[in-house]
């Protein structure tokens, strides 16, 4: 069996230089934003991480595909590597550090691809997770400077933390009143958004996080690192994994009561 452990290292590789380029361009004063045909803002930044991204992967993994936020798919084959090159693009733009490159090994299996390796790093805050399949989730600034982390024990939505992204996603989704009831029924709620909740889920710093809407790129990382965690992520279907479009994350021991007031 495969212990992905190289692909890891290499996952640390192409964000150590992805960093540096996010880095180098955060707060310019000339940072050039265009506006995707969805609406949304996309950076020279972002555009400049992937292409880096991509260019290592074709050197070190010539054989695997690559699927990317900015340029798509290329390449086919049983090995995927996912890419979100600044997720959090506005939170980026606005010079707000709540963003981070996200980066992702799926392998084909039963019923489709599945993360195999998750890393998401957000340098403007310091901050670095990973994880890969039975290997466990942690945090730290490398490979060798690192804590295991786990997801956490609370299992009474009164006591519980709730993060999530935004308001409006939910009442287009026609899930606003769930989604009070929920913020009503917790200890806690906070707007984190984008990246962090996961995080912050598989730390156990908080309880459970969803969202309605996202892409594959904005999922697959986050889903390893949350379950290798010991929590449990799904789609609001409940399937598991980061295929459904949008997303629920739980330490495991609360995920029937957020799917009880905000899933399908």
């Amino acid at each position: 069996m495969p212990d992905y452990l190289d692909d890891l290292r290499l996952a640390h590789v192409l964000a150590d230089a992805a960093d540096a380029t996010t880095m180098e361009r955060f707060k310019a004063l000339d940072l050039k934003v265009e506006t995707k045909p969805d609406m949304t803002p996309v950076s020279e930044a972002d555009k400049a991480a992937e292409e880096l991204i991509r260019n290592h992967l074709q050197r070190a993994r010539p054989r695997d595909s690559v699927l990317g936020e900015e340029y798509g798919a290329e390449g086919s084959g049983p090995r995927r590597w996912v890419i979100d090159p600044i997720d959090g693009t506005k939170n980026y733009v606005r010079g707000v550090p709540v963003w981070a490159t996200l980066i992702s090994l799926m392998e084909a299996g039963p019923g489709g691809f599945h993360p195999v390796v998750g890393l998401v790093s957000a340098p403007a805050l310091g901050r670095r997770w990973w994880a890969a399949k039975d290997h466990g989730a942690f945090t730290g600034r490398s490979l060798t400077s690192a804590s295991r982390i786990h997801a956490s024990g609370v299992s009474d939505l009164a006591d519980a933390s709730f993060a999530y992204s935004s308001l409006t996603g939910w009442e287009e989704r026609g899930r606003l009143d769930g989604f009070l009831e929920l913020s009503r029924e917790v200890w806690r709620t906070r707007a984190y958004g984008d990246f962090w909740p996961y995080m912050m889920v598989a730390e156990g710093s908080v309880d459970m996080c969803a969202e309605p809407e996202l892409s594959l790129w904005d999922m697959a990382a986050n889903a390893i690192i949350v379950t290798e965690a010991g929590g449990t992520f799904t789609g609001l279907d409940g399937r598991p994994g980061p295929h459904s479009g949008n997303a629920a994350a739980s330490n495991g021991l609360l995920h029937d009561a957020l799917l009880g007031r905000l899933g399908d």
